[in-house]
């Protein structure tokens, strides 16, 4: 049996047994959804509590629609929409409107795929009379899509305790974040149908349709292709986010984006992968690499012939696994003795065109971009990025801001660098000029700026208010 084979029967296997524990109600609530006439989109209504939503490997009429459906459309429009109920942690309601899209995108080849974005629209009215939009990616980081966040930020749904799917419970207090400025949010499931994570250029395309679907759905309120867009996404988000930022100007020029935050970058993979080998981050690091075999044929085939027993073994273990068991998963492991391989393999042809492909750098950006790192990051290392940035910066158009952060590491960055992210792309989206060329600031901690703890005390506020049933954004 191949790898690719077992990996597959192991993933609907772990599916199943993450189905079992909902309530056998669940086929009854979905199919008495009755749909409602919403503009040009039928809606259909949310689930009604406590009937749990389905994982998407149950759910493929939303999720995996046939081809004949999307093939004829163009990038971005909507396959089928349906309102959801989110909460955090699967159990504390959130006050927000909410919707599920599922919309036309386009693969690493060219060819037309389904994709889902979750679409949300805070309580109250839209600063100066025109809604914004941010497209958050979140750090998903998985092999299978109950992982997603689509499934994950549902009210009802098997708790992240459980999936292992913790990136998707916790950067919600971000995105929640961005709804009390009154923005709206689109979330997308940037993996794709085969949760391909770490293939980059996939997550950008996703990410770009997913503002465009938004864009096109009315009850979201948006005013068209006249939307100010930002992008934001940290690690595994920034994957995503980053491609997105360099395929805008050539792949979907005719979006309004204004600004880019991203943080813990990992721009060069095989960077990120010989700093993970043998060290605490080798299983999630690992799982890129089984990502990029599910958007990338050639490379999935040269793990297949080159994997020994162990390594095919594990391999099979973790494909259908979410971030956090991907990480628990046999840190310190020695990636590379995995494969039985002449020489490095990031050495050989295939592995070295999937990596180049999947590097960042290939353009600067069009839209001003707010980049923030830790220098102690002990899972993105800080070297791909400053090359990144110097890359950037040798076109005389960029604007860039590089805040790299000498105290912080991977996982305490992102929140301390949240408030400042917030401050920069609420300039970005309220018309503020971004500073012209490069700016590279190296400070003791991002969190110490002054300027960004007001905005802080509020944010937390709002969100802490939001627990206790406050329309967020009101």
């Amino acid at each position: 049996m191949t790898l690719s084979k077992s990996s597959g029967r192991l993933g609907r296997s772990v599916a199943v047994v993450v189905a079992l524990v909902l309530p056998m109600t669940l086929a009854v609530g979905v199919a008495s959804a009755v749909p409602v006439e919403h503009a040009e989109v039928n809606v259909a209504p949310a689930l009604p509590f406590p009937v749990p939503p389905s994982p998407p490997e149950f759910d493929p009429a939303f999720y995996a629609p046939p081809s004949s459906e999307y093939a004829p459309m163009t990038p971005g429009d909507i396959i089928a929409a349906r309102q959801v109920n989110v909460a955090n942690y699967s159990v504390v309601p959130v006050n927000v409107d909410a919707w599920q899209l599922s919309y036309r995108s386009t693969d690493s080849r060219g060819e037309p795929i389904a994709a889902v974005t979750t679409v949300l629209k805070p309580r109250g009215p839209a600063k100066d009379g025109a809604r914004k939009l941010v497209s958050f990616q979140i750090g998903e980081d998985s092999l299978a899509r109950y992982c997603a966040p689509s499934y994950g930020l549902q009210l009802a749904s098997v708790p992240s305790p459980l999936t292992g799917s913790a990136t998707v419970s916790v950067e919600f207090i971000e995105i929640q974040a961005a709804l009390a400025q009154g923005w709206a949010v689109s979330v997308p499931d940037y993996q794709g149908p085969n949760s391909a994570y770490g293939a980059g250029p996939l997550g950008g395309r996703l990410t770009l349709d997913g503002v465009r679907a938004a864009q096109r759905f009315a009850p979201l309120g948006l005013p068209g292709v006249e939307t100010r867009v930002a992008l934001w996404g940290y690690s595994g988000g920034a994957i995503a986010t980053g491609h997105a930022a360099e395929l805008q100007s050539s792949y979907a020029p005719e979006l309004n984006l204004v600004g880019v935050a991203e943080g813990g970058v990992p721009a060069s993979l095989d960077a990120v992968l010989n700093n993970g080998g043998n060290a605490a981050p080798a299983g999630l690091v690992l799982g890129s690499v089984l990502g990029l075999g599910r958007e990338y044929p050639e490379f999935q085939r040269y793990l297949d012939e080159h994997a020994n027993p162990f390594g095919r073994a594990l391999m099979a273990v973790k494909s259908p696994l979410c971030v956090t068991y991907q990480s628990a998963t046999l840190p310190f492991l020695d990636i590379k003795g995995l494969l039985n391989s002449p020489g490095d393999p990031l050495d050989d042809p295939v592995v070295r065109s999937v990596i180049d492909r999947t590097r960042m750098g290939k353009v600067a950006p069009a839209a001003p971009m707010f980049i923030y790192q830790a220098n102690m990051d002990w899972i993105i290392p800080v070297g791909q990025v400053n090359t990144l940035v110097e890359g950037y910066c040798q076109d005389p158009s960029a604007s860039i801001v590089y805040t790299r952060d000498h105290f912080s590491e991977h996982l305490s960055l992102p929140v301390a660098a949240a408030p400042s992210a917030v401050l920069w792309l609420r300039d970005r989206l309220d018309g503020v000029p971004a500073t012209p060329g490069c700016t590279i600031n190296d400070v003791g901690s991002i969190a110490l700026d002054q300027r960004t703890w007001p905005a802080f005390v509020a944010t937390v506020g709002e969100v802490l208010a939001g627990l206790f049933g406050k329309p967020i954004g009101a």
